[in-house]
């Protein structure tokens, strides 16, 4: 007879309960690393998509992901000139927060040349921006049905097309416009500011006499330059060495060109490491609950068995067969609970409001450490089991 099974048998409802509570801590693990991996997932979406082969940004920063980057639009024509490159674009990029009706969307604004680097892979319903103004094109996860009008600053845009799948890093939906309207919303300052800016300017021409001779049109127009852009998507002949190119670019361009390899480095590894390691450190914490869990209850079912052990021991069952019982309790437990576990995150997963990637291969790691935590968790009633005097069979001890 296996004790084991007589016993979880006999105690089918409190190990059940028990393999539920595990199933629900491993269940929030796998939600957590499935989170984790969404957010590298989103944010190299954005990188991806366009299919750039480099990135060509402002000299000594980290691209627009990163932080602050502007360079002149038209150097995309200086850059298409430079052997090895194939095509130039130049591309905006904004964080916005919009009202659609009565509810507020936040958005990552994407501004590209139509025909041009920078638009969408694909148009999942409705078509692509062929107009060159204000038409927009949006994520379906933000729920804006085509044909719905949306105004972002002075103009107002109409919904022509929904995309799928290209989130910024925070998981907010990506919206594309045309690089002019993207312009405008970025740079292109309201009437009051530029009045406002007129008017501080005027009063420094008392202070500064060289200035005077300049008309306000003038210092007005230097304050509405919008002729400018995040970054310069390029892509490469096939023959070219994207290191090579980029190198050139950087000597005698002095602007700095980053690999799309580069790109997502730098948000995987330095705008999102401090989510990755506070969610590594969760996992740990409930990990090591489901270790304390699982090694209690095996304790007390073994102590509730004292009696059964003690008799084994009298027939003369060996140590290893006593402890294997012990053991093969724990893995039950363990791999009831990680099924649980599995499929509960199977049905939910897609219900998350930011996106989970559930890999087989962070489930088949987790598995092998559930397995880890059960032969760890088992030793306590191993150990107890093994102290067990044979005469407490008869009422001893």
């Amino acid at each position: 007879m296996n004790l084991a099974i007589r016993d979880v048998r006999y105690h089918l409802g409190r190990f059940l309960l028990t393999a539920l509570g595990v199933g629900l801590l491993l269940a929030t693990v796998m939600a957590m690393g499935g989170i984790y991996r969404g957010m590298v997932e989103d944010a190299l979406s954005i990188v991806r998509a366009p299919g750039a082969d480099l990135w060509v940004v402002q000299k000594d920063t980290n691209g627009p992901f990163a932080e602050s980057s502007r360079i002149p639009e038209d150097i995309y024509r200086v850059i298409r000139a430079v052997p090895g490159v194939r095509d130039a674009s130049p591309i905006a990029f904004q964080s916005l927060q919009l009202r659609v009706g009565e509810r507020p969307l936040r958005v990552q604004l994407i501004g590209f040349r139509p025909g041009g680097l920078g638009a969408p892979p694909a148009v999942a319903e409705g078509r692509p921006i062929v107009r060159g103004r204000y038409d927009l094109l949006i994520d379906r996860k933000s729920g804006v049905p085509l044909g719905t009008e949306i105004r972002i600053g002075r103009s107002t845009f109409t919904v022509v097309g929904l995309t799928e799948g290209i989130v910024s890093n925070s998981g907010d939906p990506a919206a594309f416009v045309a690089l002019r309207d993207a312009q405008e919303i970025q740079f292109q300052k309201a009437n009051e500011a530029i009045r406002n800016d007129r008017a501080r300017l005027a009063a420094s021409l008392e202070e500064a006499p060289a200035l005077r001779d300049v008309p306000p049109e003038a210092l007005g127009g230097i304050v509405q330059d919008t002729r400018l852009a995040n970054a310069i998507l390029v892509r490469l002949e096939a023959w070219a060495d994207p290191g090579e190119v980029a190198a050139r670019i950087e000597r005698w361009n002095h602007y700095r060109a980053m690999t799309t390899a580069e790109q997502e480095d730098v948000l995987a590894k330095s705008v999102i490491d401090r989510a990755r390691q506070q969610i590594l450190l969760f996992r740990i914490i409930l990990l090591a609950v489901s270790t304390v869990i699982i090694g209690l209850i095996i304790y007390t079912l073994t102590m509730e068995k004292t009696r059964d052990i003690a008799t084994l021991k009298i027939i003369g069952a060996p140590d290893w067969k006593i402890g294997g019982l012990i053991l093969q309790q724990a893995l039950v437990l363990g791999l009831l609970g990680y099924g649980l576990g599995a499929a509960l995150i199977g049905l939910a997963f897609e219900y998350f409001p930011r996106r989970v990637a559930i890999w087989p291969l962070d489930q088949a790691i987790l598995l092998g450490i559930v397995l880890a935590i059960c032969v760890l968790a088992s030793l306590l009633g191993i150990r107890r089991a093994l102290s067990v005097d044979p005469t407490t069979a008869m009422g001893g001890g």
